[in-house]
């Protein structure tokens, strides 16, 4: 099986069957829904679905018919939904059963007729179905005999490049989502350029006797470039079994994991977090051999602290470094190197990088700047979004909008270039801020934000902690984040903003703080002694 089900593994598709799958969805959407008709690259399918591995070989079909996959949110209102369906200027939906109603009331407001409306049902085992929404619910797939289209071979390097195949929206943690345009060609460097580190691994462990085999547990959206890259492309090009759960639950995630004895795990920092902090996770991840974090920079003292519950403690935690932009990666730790600098990777293969200042000049080697890049993982550019293309790009390089230097090869991110705190001309990174408070025994989770000082002028570090209880039963204060922080840390860098409790921190589906939502908050500057 190269995709199945997490709770039943005899749901699930050999590469043989998920090829002739795809070849009968292209047909039906080509004939049925005349998508890619008139060319390659120009008719949107939004998909708004749960995690199931018919979902994959749903992406594949709507690509070979010519098609634009564009995934949507589960966590989507109606009215995001709407945006995203007008923005895209969508011809068809496809959406699981969970959502059909959401999806229908989308399609209303968007004068879409119900008959562009298809519902994924993969509940019987290997009969899988795409039907009609509506009264008749009828199998498009059986009703045209199971006939298939091939796909086009393209051989011409400017078309690979030219044809859009996905549209996909940026999280919009600072502002509305911009519809990211990703061609073949960036696809297709994705799998080769980011699997390299596994290509190196394969070999070698071929060469020992003890070939690699791929297991892995499918859990992050199909919406974002990461659950596409990790469950879509990477599976067809390392082989194995990805394992699908219908959605993301702490309990039944470990539960798989040690199941299915999982050996290559991709997940975000928060998953990993809770991997960290939690009890109940003992043997869960013995056989992993190789961990990887990404989506957003993972701090080093907590890629520690989970290090030592993978793989009986004998393998270290990877990182990979991209955006949805660059198709998900720009760097990559070798997968047989136990980097404890905590840098988030080498350069990608076939990858360039600038760093520069804010006048665009190029920094010396191991200085601080803006990271730039290009190469065949950047993508097109932003859907009918000129301005934002201006914005983004200099040349050929994407502006990734991350702080970060270079040295012996290896990439480090110090923030994002909007989020960075400046205290009296000082720069704050609030990632280095949040490393340091989730390294507390009694803080679950934190977030940190500028807020600006009355007072003292200037803008200051205010923190927002998720507290978590101690062996003893007690809770974390305010004075002891306060406290930690300043033995810790040098002066500029202190929480003149104060502590906030809260329940969680505001994220993302990909693990992204949404420090948007937290700026929303009101703040109230108090008189406090000069720390």
């Amino acid at each position: 099986m190269i995709h199945t089900c997490a709770d039943n593994p005899q749901n699930g598709v050999t590469k043989a069957e998920a090829r002739d799958l795809v070849r009968q969805i292209a047909y039906v959407l080509r004939h049925r829904f005349d998508i890619g008709r008139q060319g390659p690259g120009k008719d949107v399918v939004v998909s708004t679905s749960s995690l199931s591995p018919f979902v994959s070989i749903v992406f594949y079909g709507i690509m070979a018919a010519g098609g634009v996959y564009s995934g949507a949110s589960t966590a989507f209102t109606v009215g995001e939904l709407v945006r995203q369906i007008k923005t895209s200027e969508a011809k068809l939906l496809i959406c699981s059963r969970e959502y059909e109603e959401r999806t229908i009331a989308a399609a209303k407001e968007c004068h879409l007729p119900s008959d562009r409306m298809l519902v994924i049902d993969s509940s019987v085992p290997r009969q899988w179905k795409l039907l009609s929404s509506g009264f008749s619910q009828a199998d498009v797939l059986q009703s045209f005999g199971g006939r298939m289209m091939d796909w086009q071979r393209f051989t011409s390097p400017r078309d690979l490049e030219s044809i859009t195949t996905c549209l996909l929206f940026s999280s919009g943690t600072t502002g509305l989502p911009k519809g990211v345009r990703l061609s073949h060609w960036n696809l297709v460097a994705s799998g080769i350029c980011s699997m390299e580190p596994g290509t190196k691994y394969k070999a070698r462990r071929a060469q020992e006797g003890k070939p690699f085999t791929w297991r892995t547990i499918a859990h992050l959206p199909m919406a974002h470039i990461d659950g596409i890259q990790q469950y879509s492309i990477n599976p067809f090009y390392m082989g194995g079994t990805t394992y699908w759960m219908p959605k993301y639950d702490f309990d039944k995630f470990i539960e798989c994991s040690r199941k299915y004895q999982t050996t290559y795990q991709f997940s975000v920092p928060p998953i990993w977090l809770q991997v960290a902090k939690s009890d109940k996770v003992t043997g869960h991840f013995d056989n992993l051999e190789i961990a990887c974090s990404g989506a957003a920079p993972m701090g080093l003292e907590l890629a520690k602290e989970v290090s030592n519950k993978l793989g009986r403690g004998k393998i270290f935690m990877t990182q990979t470094w991209g955006t949805t932009e660059t198709d998900g990666s720009i760097t990559a730790t070798d997968w047989e190197t136990r980097d404890e600098t905590g840098a988030v990777g080498g350069i990608l293969p076939n990858v360039k990088l600038r760093i520069v200042d804010d006048d665009n000049k190029d920094m010396p080697s191991g200085e601080v700047g803006e990271v730039l890049v290009s190469g065949p993982i950047v993508c097109q550019g932003y859907h009918n979004n000129p301005s934002a293309n201006a914005a983004a790009f200099l040349e050929e390089f994407y502006r990734t909008g991350d702080v970060g230097y270079i040295k012996n090869g290896l990439v480090y991110l110090v923030d994002r270039k909007k989020e960075l705190i400046k205290y009296k001309g000082l720069q704050v990174a609030p990632a280095e801020l949040e490393d340091l408070l989730m390294s507390h025994s009694k803080i679950a989770d934190a977030a940190v934000i500028g807020v600006q000082s009355e007072r003292l002028g200037t803008e200051v570090p205010k923190a927002f902690v998720v507290a978590s209880q101690s062996k003893d039963g007690t809770s974390v204060s305010a004075k002891e984040v306060l406290d930690f922080v300043k033995a810790n840390l040098s002066s500029h860098k202190q929480l003149r903003g104060g502590v906030e409790f809260v329940d969680e921190i505001p994220k993302s589906a990909s693990g992204k703080i949404l420090r948007k939502e937290l700026r929303t908050r009101p703040y109230v500057e108090e008189e406090k002694a000069k720390l």
